[in-house]
């Protein structure tokens, strides 16, 4: 396959993956720790409504799904990448960091959740990506 069109893949892929993973922990997260009595966690105004009754365990899934989103998107596209592989995971990452800043301006967490979020769970976990994506991809030597 021409290296372009599959590093083009590896971008596409690694967005799709790394989604899916957000989404999946996102959505089982409030079953495992329900929301207050009333908040519809779908509504971002029902959140703001009510945010000051959430306690740390209802942070925990959230901060799963980005780190995961960064993790499994940044280790897909490194998997995938025809060449320089490493740049395409951190890409993720950067892209996942995007849209954990833009869900830390829109979205009302506390200081000490959001400083965690953007500090430790995309930038880091993009390189775990690609420290796990170099031992998968890795050539057995020759005996």
């Amino acid at each position: 396959m021409n290296p372009t069109v599959r590093n083009i893949l590896a971008v596409i892929a690694g967005l799709v993956a790394g989604g899916l993973a957000n989404t999946l922990l996102i959505t089982v997260g409030p079953h495992v720790f329900p929301p207050p009595a009333g908040m519809d966690v779908n509504n971002v105004e029902s959140i703001r409504a009510h945010a000051h009754e959430l306690q740390p365990a209802h942070f925990v899934f959230p901060f799963l799904a980005h780190a995961m989103n960064a993790f499994v998107g940044g280790l897909v596209a490194y998997v995938v990448a025809a060449s320089r592989r490493a740049v395409f995971a951190w890409a993720m990452g950067g892209l996942s960091l995007c849209g954990g800043i833009a869900a830390a301006v829109m979205i009302p967490a506390p200081a000490w959740f959001v400083a965690l979020d953007l500090i430790v769970a995309y930038l880091p976990m993009a390189w775990l990506a690609i420290k796990l994506g170099e031992k998968l991809t890795a050539k057995p030597a020759a005996a």
